[in-house]
């Protein structure tokens, strides 16, 4: 009989009072519905709607609250901007879920977490009005983040990677790119038939990755007009934002179920934005929670 492995200290880092390390969470705190947002305030409109809450923590960008909706247990947690955080926030969920703290042993039964990453977007396609709120049905990494973890493959479509890559010209000084799908079952349970299925490309950053220029000039300036005109089996590529792709690629590896839905604020077609997209989140934040 195999016996279960053990996690170095250095591995998993458990601060004094027993939380994990970046989050400050604690075993006993973890929910099994998890409402993902980027923004620390953000998380105060998501518990708004709360029925009752039962703690709050902050750490750095990580700011947690939990308590119930509708009498379900639920947990809002913000992961800051970029996929580097999205690594963090689901390695140490996951550790929660799945970790003795006691032991460093992990756990024999593996439990399986719901995460729904509620977030904004600009789209790709002219098309895609401001408000409208769109899934990362298919999730396109431009981040390399799931690139550092075996079995990559094996979550990922390759066939589309490849079609990609040679339509755009990807420039081979970037990480490979990865394409994951979201979770069918909760993109079916969250989207019903009010929310538009897209392709979803995760930067690695918000200017030059996302072909915006500002004072310094791009490598590839034509890359967005490309991007544009690609088309994987018929459907093209809706939208940038920056976690989708290592929130699902991660959750695919480790056995939860995971999708973002992301509110239009910008359309990088007609170059139009809103910086009053509040309220259209809010209804999206209702939308989910009654929905999750």
């Amino acid at each position: 009989m195999t016996s279960p492995r053990r996690i170095g200290a250095s591995e998993m880092i458990i601060n004094p009072d027993g939380s994990i390390f970046h989050l400050h969470l604690l075993p006993e705190q973890l929910t099994d519905r998890i409402i993902l947002v980027g923004d620390p305030a953000r998380v105060d409109m998501v518990a708004s709607f709360f029925d009752t809450k039962t703690f709050e923590v902050s750490s750095r960008e990580f700011h947690t609250i939990g308590g119930t909706y509708k009498g379900k247990p639920i947990m809002c947690i913000s992961h800051g901007i970029g996929p580097d955080n999205i690594d963090i926030v689901l390695n140490e969920l996951d550790a929660l879920a799945n970790i003795d703290f006691a032991t460093r042993e992990v756990k024999p039964h593996h439990r399986t977490l719901t995460l729904v990453r509620i977030g904004t977007s600009g789209a790709l396609q002219p098309e895609l009005i401001v408000g409208t709120p769109v899934i990362a049905a298919h999730s396109i990494g431009f981040d390399g983040v799931l690139n550092y973890y075996a079995g990559r493959n094996s979550v990922s479509d390759l066939d589309y990677e490849k079609a990609f890559c040679e339509y755009v010209g990807w420039n081979p000084l970037w990480a490979a790119p990865y394409v994951v799908p979201a979770d069918k079952e909760l993109v079916e349970q969250i989207g019903r038939d009010d929310m538009v299925r897209g392709h979803t490309i995760s930067a690695v950053g918000f200017y030059g990755p996302q072909g915006r220029e500002l004072r310094l000039p791009l490598a590839n300036p034509d890359l967005n007009s490309r991007i544009e005109a690609f088309r994987y089996k018929g459907e093209p590529v809706t939208n940038y934002e920056m976690e989708s792709a290592p929130l699902q690629g991660l959750a695919l590896l480790m056995g939860h179920r995971a999708m973002t839905v992301c509110s239009i604020i910008a359309n990088r077609v007609s170059t139009q934005a809103t910086p009053n997209y509040k309220t259209a989140v809010r209804d999206l934040i209702a939308t989910v929670l009654d929905r999750i």
